[in-house]
C-alpha cells in the first residue's frame, strides 16, 4: 500500500534577529490578506478621490472643537422641558423592552426547532438559515419595510425591532441549549419524559441564565436601535428630539444635553443588567 505525501502549508521563515517563525499558507490566509491588501488599496483611493469643495482642514478642526464645547460642557434644553425629556426617553425604554420581551418569548420557542441537540437536522438547518437571513438585514430596514404597511409610527418600530431581536436571540438561545449536557438529555429520554417535560426540566433550568444574559445584552442593543428607529421611523421618542435639535433647528447646545442623557441610560441599563444577571448566577 502507498502512501501519498501530502504537500505542507507551513513554512519556516527567519526574522532580523535569526528567530524562526512558522508561516501558514493556505487558501484561507492568502483571502484574508488580499481582502485586506484591497480594502487599503480602495481606501487610499477613496481619500484622493474625495470632493472637498475647498474645504480648509484647519478652520474645520478648530469648528469641530468648538462644536464640542458647546454641546457638552454648555449643555442645556431649550426647546424640550425636563419633565417633557424624561417621557420621551420612557418611549424610548419602552420600544426597547417591548420589542425585546416579545422577541424573547417567541425566540425561546423558535431556538427548541433550531438547537441540534434536540431538533432535526433538516429542520434546525432550515430555521437557522432563515434567521440567518433576517439577521443579515439591519435592523432599520426591517423597521422601514414594515413601516410601509403598518404605517409610519411606533408600530412599525416594534415590529421591526421584534423581527430582528427574534433571529438574534434564536442563535443565541440555540447555542446555549446546544451546550447541555447530552446525558441529561438521554437520561429523561430513558425514563419517559415527554419532549415539554425535558424542555421545562431539563433545558429551561440549565441553560436559564445564559438566555438571560443574551436577553439583557439584546435590550441594550434595541434600545440603542429605539433611539436611532425614533427619528427614521417617526416613532418618537428621544431620538426624535436629538435628530430635531441636531438637523431641525440645530442646537448643539439641547443635543449635547439629550445625548448625556442617552449614555447616562445606557451605562444605568449596563449596571442593572448586570446586578440582575449576578443574582441569577
Amino acid at each position: 500500500m502507498q502512501t501519498k505525501t501530502l504537500p505542507c502549508p507551513i513554512s519556516l521563515q527567519q526574522d532580523k534577529k535569526g528567530r524562526m517563525k512558522i508561516a501558514v499558507k493556505s487558501k484561507s490566509s492568502i483571502a484574508i490578506r488580499w481582502t485586506i491588501i484591497s480594502l487599503i488599496m480602495l481606501t487610499i483611493l477613496a481619500f484622493f478621490t474625495l470632493e472637498r469643495k475647498e474645504i480648509e482642514v484647519g478652520t474645520a478642526i478648530v469648528d469641530t472643537f468648538h462644536n464640542f464645547a458647546t454641546a457638552f460642557f454648555h449643555p442645556k434644553l431649550h426647546y424640550l422641558t425636563f419633565g417633557k425629556m424624561l417621557y420621551q426617553l420612557a418611549v424610548t425604554f419602552s420600544l426597547g423592552a417591548l420589542s425585546t420581551i416579545i422577541g424573547a418569548l417567541i425566540a425561546f420557542f423558535c431556538s427548541l426547532l433550531c438547537a441540534g441537540n434536540i431538533s432535526n437536522p433538516k429542520v434546525a438547518t432550515v430555521v437557522k438559515a432563515f434567521v440567518s437571513f433576517i439577521r443579515a438585514v439591519p435592523t432599520i430596514l426591517w423597521v422601514l419595510i414594515f413601516a410601509v404597511s403598518a404605517g409610519v409610527g411606533s408600530i412599525a418600530a416594534v415590529v421591526g425591532l421584534t423581527f430582528h431581536s427574534i433571529s438574534y436571540l434564536v442563535k443565541a438561545y440555540a447555542e446555549s441549549i446546544e451546550e447541555i449536557d447530552n446525558g441529561t438529555i438521554e437520561a429523561l429520554k430513558a425514563s419517559g419524559a415527554s419532549y415539554w417535560q425535558i424542555v421545562f426540566q431539563a433545558i429551561l433550568p440549565s441553560s436559564m441564565s445564559l438566555m438571560l444574559s443574551w436577553t439583557f445584552m439584546r435590550f441594550e442593543i434595541n434600545f440603542a436601535n429605539a433611539v436611532a428607529i425614533g427619528a427614521a421611523a417617526g416613532a418618537g421618542g428621544i431620538g426624535y428630539d436629538l435628530f430635531m435639535s441636531g438637523s431641525f433647528y440645530f442646537d448643539l447646545q439641547e443635543t449635547g444635553y439629550l445625548t448625556i442623557v442617552i449614555v447616562i441610560a445606557v451605562i444605568l441599563l449596563e449596571m442593572i443588567s448586570t446586578k440582575v444577571k449576578e443574582r441569577i448566577k
